[in-house]
């Protein structure tokens, strides 16, 4: 979010002390409405959509407590700061109580007083915007550019060449090629100073993605028992990548290519338009021209979104990079799961290099992480990965070799430690609780820990 994009009502029935306070904040780069009349504010409030409101307490058709009280029954997500003339310790602490985040006085003793305020408002829903996307997991550490990257030197340099601009970039590849991670780099790259923002188009209902990505007003349908904003305002000034776009129905692609034109919107429920300039990411893991042909997507919405297309290729592709790879993604696994640093024993390489990675880097993610959780030494011992997929039926799960090898592993810890449940946890470096699970699972008996 940047200051334009950070929209301030500023309610005052004293017009000369409004316009004042409007043409500090303007000049300090907000977006800023000034309003004389409280029905007014109210009127205001779906078209202009603001982020903060500055209202006079004392006014002669409505005080700026009851505005307050009744805008935030409402839920309406919007900060408050009050002015008084009487500034008294009652008046705001009064304020304060009903949710107001600060105040300032009238006269303004400096104009820094009322910047000051504005700026802290400002910077908290910064944070808070940030720390819903840190909690819902979007942000995520980026690997290094030499691993990342590896063998596709061509990609990185076309996306340092894409990235400044303002440019809808489409991202081709097979299911888990990192097409994600790829789009935060551009993002990351780009210097836009909002935040990032995804969001899976096959992995939500149709009849909730539409509010998922535009947003809802309160009664907007069943369920909508508050005013929700969507993915396209949380991205404002920053990016939104829309994973698998392939998924997304004829109506949604609709709505989808007019945002991309003209960037405006509504929410559900709302005849205000909202505007956003969010940059655009999409990936597909489907050919969008195929789909253009078989008339099951928009062809106008496929130019839209095809203006700079990236195509990630396959890990089976970078096949001579694999074991830089594969070790970096060892030295991480075994920091996340506590365990000693490991290295792959040499004899996996060979088994890595001849496998065919259907399920490109987040295959071998799975591989490699479910290998360290049942090594025993600090070397991990690469499973036999063919007759691992032929089990699974393509679905990596804890079955065939690497289930025995698990297995085998609890069975020697607990011959090693007498059938000592703790000890043998300590020597698998799992917990205690894990291990009574798995030997449960396989049927194992031993004495209490």
């Amino acid at each position: 979010m940047n200051k334009e994009n950070f929209r301030i009502l500023v309610l005052d029935d004293e017009r000369s002390f409004l316009l004042f306070l409007t043409r500090i904040l303007t000049d300090e780069g907000y977006t800023v409405k000034g309003i004389t009349d409280p029905q007014d504010a109210l009127n205001e409030l779906d078209s202009f959509s603001p982020n903060l409101i500055i209202t006079d307490l004392k006014m002669p058709k409505m005080d700026g407590m009851t505005l307050m009280r009744l805008i935030m029954s409402k839920n309406r997500d919007v900060d408050f700061i009050v002015i008084t003339a009487f500034a008294t310790i009652e008046t705001a602490v009064t304020a304060m109580k009903s949710g107001a985040l600060d105040y300032i006085t009238k006269p303004l003793s400096n104009p820094d007083q009322l910047r000051i305020a504005v700026a802290k408002v400002f910077e908290r829903q910064i944070l808070v915007n940030e720390n819903v996307l840190l909690k819902s997991g979007v942000l995520r550490d980026i690997p290094p550019m030499d691993i990342l990257f590896a063998g596709m030197d061509n990609i990185l340099r076309e996306i340092e060449d894409v990235a400044s601009t303002d440019a809808t970039v489409i991202l081709y590849g097979e299911t888990g090629t990192g097409k994600s991670v790829v789009a935060k780099v551009i993002h990351h790259l780009s210097g836009r100073n909002g935040p990032f923002v995804d969001i899976n188009c096959a992995a939500i209902p149709e009849n909730l993605l539409e509010s998922e990505l535009f947003g809802h007003e309160k009664g907007a349908f069943t369920g909508a028992l508050s005013q929700k904003k969507g993915k396209f305002e949380f991205a404002n000034s920053g990016t939104l990548f829309l994973d698998e776009v392939c998924e997304m129905s004829p109506a949604l692609q609709g709505k989808l290519l007019r945002v991309l034109q003209d960037k405006t919107f509504e929410r559900l429920g709302s005849l205000n338009t909202i505007r956003s300039d969010a940059r655009v990411i999409a990936a597909s893991n489907k050919n969008l021209r195929e789909l253009v042909g078989n008339k099951t997507f928009r062809e106008d919405l496929f130019y839209r979104l095809n203006v700079f297309p990236i195509i990630i290729p396959s890990l089976r592709d970078r096949k001579k990079h694999l074991p830089d790879i594969a070790k970096y993604l060892a030295s991480i696994m075994a920091a996340r799961l506590g365990k000693v640093s490991k290295t792959i024993a040499e004899s996996g390489f060979k088994k890595l290099i001849n496998y065919s990675w259907p399920g490109n880097i987040r295959e071998l993610e799975n591989v490699i992480e479910r290998s360290i959780i049942v090594s025993r030494s600090e070397e991990v011992v690469i499973p036999d990965l063919e007759a691992l997929h032929a089990e699974s039926h393509g679905d990596l799960q804890l079955d065939g070799d690497l289930r025995t090898v698990e297995k085998n592993a609890i069975e020697n810890a607990l011959a090693k430690t007498n059938g000592n449940r703790r000890k043998a946890a300590e020597l698998l470096g799992i917990s205690l609780r894990s291990l009574q699970y798995k030997i449960k699972e396989y049927g194992l008996t031993s004495s209490p820990a």
